[in-house]
């Protein structure tokens, strides 16, 4: 299997994490899955992450979010942007994801942000995936 696209990897992960219901999800740890994963975290939809050291890459372990019901915090996860097909947005077309009950994660001059920073600040980018 080719890893083209680690993020897209990264995001088919959790979501076979979150179907099979288990606690926890590993991927092979890079700068820009720890900063999703820390969206991911400020926005309330995973638990925590950390980085093991182990091998050249490290490890990115991802603890997702179940709520009393056994609900995940994620209803679904999906790449926005692909390497073959990149979506750049201007801030001002950065739309809200459901009507603001999700987020969307962009890659811009200033970092990683969502799109309610994105558009508060004013900075368009490259939108990665969305989150709802």
């Amino acid at each position: 299997m080719s890893m083209t696209d680690p993020v897209a990897d990264f995001l088919t992960r959790i979501r076979n994490g979150i179907s099979s219901k288990k606690p926890f999800v590993g991927v092979p740890s890079s700068k820009l899955k720890v900063e999703i994963a820390k969206i991911l975290k400020e926005e309330g939809y995973i638990l925590n992450f950390k980085v093991t050291e182990d091998g050249p890459q490290g490890t990115l372990q991802v603890d997702l979010k179940y709520g009393s019901d056994g609900r995940p915090a994620i209803d679904g996860i999906q790449r926005a942007s692909r390497p073959g097909r990149r979506s750049y947005l201007g801030h001002e077309d950065i739309k809200p994801v459901l009507a603001g009950l999700g987020i969307a994660i962009l890659t811009t001059s200033r970092g990683l942000m969502t799109d309610k920073t994105a558009r508060r600040e004013g900075v368009g980018g490259e939108i990665l995936c969305r989150v709802w």
